[in-house]
């Protein structure tokens, strides 16, 4: 049978036969569509010659009834900036929890066991478990896995199950005492980031990942025949790492089309809330609305709340997050503070730093910087894009910008010494090295600084985080951004930090030095550039043991700088001897 016959038996058994205009009433259907599916639920002993319900049909709805839902509410939410402190389930829509509307709305429908999947400050679930008596499935990897995995984590309790994703507002309930066939809701909109659309048999068939379909609202109910389809494809794709970052609607596809069919929900009926703007839209007066960085802008622009738009959370950077938004339709990005970058940042040298930049055409357009706390707003360029360190000719461009800024021999009044950083992060880390070698490598980094001390310095102010990514092509322009480890040190320095910054070999590096030494290189400066290639490697080590110490786990990156920091010791100190100290 297909929906349709589905959906009028639905009818009938819900409110009776009637007559036909009744069922065309609570369809949409015409006279000759429901005759035809009328003779076929006949047919098949669904309904008698009366029209009434049989046995089977009892059998059946008694088979499919709904018995329980699995609620996913495990993400970060990293697009709901600038609110990141309260998971997305747990926002208020007309003071209630999103979580909580959708638990109350299956209660009304007779469903008590539900299964919440959490794992993104998951211990603000738990109160959950005595006002419910819901369970909670905990997904340890909510930071690196997606949906799917969640899914995956409760994929026995699939059977006759509804599935809901926690961020979803239902104005109406749209949960049943009674199913008759599987089913997503899809809303009647069209969505470039759904890769399902509704055909004419309201089936769900894929439309390729570059083209939009239905808006997918993040709802479905699976019959136990489907779940266990859904079962199988949940562990084929879990096992394969590519489907690490994927929704859990994947699971759904059969090749090119869902098991399931299409429920369209219409109008308002179903709000999914994946940012600021969208939940402001929903409720203005949520409690969740009141932020700090909202509140900020508004106070640097001089305006209200509601003419600040198109908010969305960008990135997280390895220091920092990022917010876009709009006022007056122009773009803008708000740098926000990481986890513990206070601690490591003096935001009055930053502050000083962009005061002795302003107008030389390096670096990006600050519209307002805060010595206190470190917020920063910058001008958003739309077309912009960073430096491919593969790509030479551009690193080409990058290295020559560099040079640019040493050339200008600009001073300011403090410096980034690099001992004094070392000492610095082992303080705030305030626990032993993960590596079992450090204090061996230590000596060694100990004594290139030794040497490095008895040689001249080429000192200028130097940005000192010149990774690849800092520099952005913008209309046939260059600028390097983001200056928060700037001061005075030697150039040498900024070329090594472009190197290990990109991973490059001992190959690449040399290529670096090339270039900007337009292929004139002394073995002093080749030394120096080794030199601090192995002493940026231990510092940024160091650095990100600070950092995972502090929650905010870098995965491989210490483990590649502490292999720069060994690596280029051996290659400075082939080159010492040459230098007589």
């Amino acid at each position: 049978m297909n929906k349709r016959d589905w959906v009028i038996l639905a009818v009938i058994a819900t409110h009776g036969h009637g007559n036909f205009r009744d069922i065309v009433q609570r369809t949409g259907y015409s006279l000759g569509l429901i005759s035809s599916s009328l003779r076929k639920l006949t047919e098949r002993g669904y309904l008698d010659s009366n029209h009434r319900i049989t046995d089977k049909t009892k059998e059946y709805m008694a088979a499919s009834k709904p018995k329980r839902a699995v609620i996913l509410a495990a993400g970060l939410g990293l697009r709901m900036t600038p609110i990141n402190m309260i998971p997305k389930g747990l926002l208020q829509v007309n003071s209630k929890p999103l979580v909580e509307n959708i638990i109350e709305q299956l209660h009304e429908v007779g469903i008590t066991e539900i299964y919440i999947v959490v794992g993104h400050m998951m211990e603000r679930f738990e109160y959950l478990t005595d006002k419910y008596n819901v369970e909670l499935i905990y997904n340890l990897e909510y930071a690196n896995r997606d949906t799917l995995y969640s899914l995956y984590l409760a994929e026995d309790k699939l059977s006759n199950c509804y599935i809901i994703s926690s961020n979803v507002w239902f104005s109406r309930n749209p949960f049943h005492e009674n199913e008759f066939f599987s089913w997503y809701a899809v809303s009647e909109y069209v969505d470039d980031d759904s890769f399902v659309r509704v055909n004419r048999k309201m089936e769900l068939v894929y439309t390729e990942d570059e083209i939009g379909g239905n808006s997918m609202v993040g709802l479905c109910y699976l019959l136990e025949k489907d779940a266990k389809g859904v079962r199988t494809r949940l562990k084929k794709l879990n096992s394969k790492r590519k489907y690490n970052r994927r929704i859990w609607e994947r699971a759904l596809l059969d090749g090119q089309k869902m098991i399931a069919y299409a429920r369209i929900m219409t109008g308002q009926s179903a709000y999914a809330v994946k940012t600021y703007d969208e939940l402001r839209e929903l409720d203005s007066e949520s409690q969740n609305l009141q932020s700090k960085r909202i509140k900020y802008i508004c106070e640097m622009f001089g305006i209200t709340d509601e003419e600040v738009t198109d908010i969305s959370g960008l990135f997280k950077g390895m220091t920092n997050r990022h917010m876009r938004f709009s006022v007056d339709g122009k773009p803008y990005l708000l740098r926000i503070p990481g986890e513990g970058s206070n601690e490591i940042i003096n935001r009055q040298q930053e502050f000083n730093i962009y005061e002795t930049l302003k107008g030389k055409g390096i670096t990006d357009l600050v519209t307002y910087i805060s010595p206190e706390e470190g917020y920063k707003i910058t001008e958003y360029w739309e077309e912009s894009r960073n430096c491919d360190p593969e790509n030479f000719e551009e690193v080409e461009i990058c290295i020559k910008h560099l040079k640019k800024l040493h050339d200008m021999e600009l001073e300011v009044d403090h410096s980034f010494n690099l001992l004094e950083k070392i000492e610095w992060f082992e303080k705030l880390r305030n626990s032993p090295s993960q590596f079992t070698d450090y204090d061996k490598t230590r000596n060694k980094m100990m004594e290139l600084l030794d040497i490095l001390g008895k040689l001249p310095e080429d000192r200028c102010l130097c940005h000192n985080d010149a990774v690849y990514a800092n520099f952005m092509f913008v209309d046939e322009k260059t600028y390097l951004i983001d200056w928060e480890y700037a001061g005075m040190c030697d150039i040498h320095f900024d070329i090594a930090m472009f190197g290990i910054f990109a991973y490059y070999d001992k190959a690449k590096i040399d290529k670096v030095i090339d270039i900007y030494f337009d292929g004139d290189v002394s073995d002093l400066s080749r030394f120096k550039v080794y030199s601090y290639t192995a002493l940026g490697g231990f510092l940024w080590t160091v650095w990100s043991e600070y950092k995972r110490v502090m929650g905010d786990d870098q995965g491989e990156y210490a483990m590649i700088q502490y292999k720069f920091a060994k690596e280029f010791y051996s290659h400075a100190m082939k080159l010492a001897p040459k230098l007589d100290v």
